[in-house]
């Protein structure tokens, strides 16, 4: 077995039978093609991309590859939110069976959350289940969506309602990747960052508050954040890998960022960062108007997340959305539905998130309607 560099953090996911490693630094790309080869000798890899990403970091990743002597086709979907489908979902299989990917290689997801969860989907039902590997390529992906199992496509009726849990087998979060990433795409990231302070460490956020320039700029600062979420998320993945339990607070948010994901179209009107960093305000919001948490929550919150430039309002979403009735079609097809009861992450203050079952409909109306009608 290999050594790997010492400069690299590595964060455990602890899974009866299936605990993969998060590895965390600047070059890990490079070490692809090696850590391939000794958790699956003799594997050949399909890496899954997107054309945006593929621009900056796919020769680098085949460089790895035929590097270390492994067989590897590329696969290319165009960039965005769109490529969560059916159709690009159907491509992808195709290509990893034409490529003859057989159940002992590998499926590499290179990308963003879309290309996690697109590429996580295939590799969870093609033959039956293949290994796959994560390499984010966002501050979103390599803090939350590209740990944990969750693997996807969107439907019309709303989002990540057709998928399957399958747990990578590693991630490899290269901090170097992220120095091309457009701004507006990381600061959409950091509204997941600034997500774990919210749920359970009030002092991580405290921390964000101070320090969120820092993390910004790159260096220490910003492996230091990522570290954090992803120690936060590995510890609840392993006590709850289905999302029966604690898991659902990771979800923060998301009720309504997703409703507003879905009403925007799932279009470069909203990112999906940017819909929490909203949902996560309207949840605060909400709370304090059920008198669960101090009102004054909610404006740190608000003031926080706009100071990094990130939208806290529905009224900033450009273009036009459906009105409160569409809205709250829209949250009724919420994976976190049961029974038609509701179930919202809610908070009796920052760092004090818990999950609320059975929330009244009408209580939700009432809001959204205040909500949107004060813009």
């Amino acid at each position: 077995m290999r050594d790997f560099a010492p400069a690299i953090t590595r964060v455990p996911v602890d899974l009866a039978g299936r605990s993969y490693d998060i590895a965390i630094g600047r070059g890990l790309l490079q070490e692809l093609g090696p850590r391939l080869r000794d958790l699956r000798p003799g594997a050949a890899a399909a890496v899954i991309t997107d054309a945006q990403v593929a621009r900056h970091h796919l020769a680098a990743a085949v460089a790895s590859l035929e590097a270390a002597g492994i067989r590897h086709v590329g696969i290319t979907v165009p960039a965005g939110e769109g490529s969560k489908s059916f159709a690009r979902f159907e491509q992808a299989c195709d290509a990893v069976l034409a490529a003859r990917i057989g159940r002992s290689d590998v499926i590499v997801a290179l990308g963003g959350g879309v290309i996690g969860d697109l590429a996580g989907f295939v590799a969870a039902v093609v033959r039956r289940g293949l290994d796959f590997i994560q390499v984010p390529t966002t501050l979103l992906a390599q803090v939350d969506s590209s740990v944990g199992g969750k693997t996807g496509i969107n439907s019309p009726r709303g989002k990540n309602l057709i998928g399957a849990f399958h747990q990578p087998i590693l991630v490899l979060a290269d901090t170097g990747l992220l120095d091309t990433l457009p701004e507006r795409e990381f600061r959409a990231g950091y509204a997941e960052v600034a997500k774990y302070g919210l749920i359970n460490d009030a002092r991580f956020f405290a921390w964000l508050e101070e320090h969120w320039q820092e993390v910004f700029s790159g260096g220490p600062a910003r492996e230091q954040a990522i570290a954090v979420c992803c120690r936060s998320k590995a510890a609840i993945v392993a006590r709850d890998e289905r999302e029966t339990g604690d898991r659902q607070l990771l979800n923060l948010g998301h009720t309504f960022g997703h409703a507003l994901e879905a009403a925007a179209g799932f279009s470069e009107r909203l990112l999906h960062g940017e819909a929490i960093a909203i949902g996560m305000v309207l949840a605060f919001a909400f709370s304090a108007r059920l008198g669960l948490a101090d009102p004054g929550d909610t404006e740190r919150v608000r003031r926080h997340l706009a100071a990094v430039g990130l939208p806290t309002a529905v009224a900033q979403i450009p273009g036009d959305l459906p009105g409160v009735d569409g809205l709250m079609e829209l949250i009724a097809q919420d994976k976190k539905v049961k029974r038609d009861k509701l179930t919202f992450i809610l908070t009796r203050g920052i760092g004090a998130s818990f999950i609320a079952p059975d929330v009244d409909p009408a209580e939700v109306r009432a809001f959204l309607a205040e909500t949107v009608a004060k813009g």
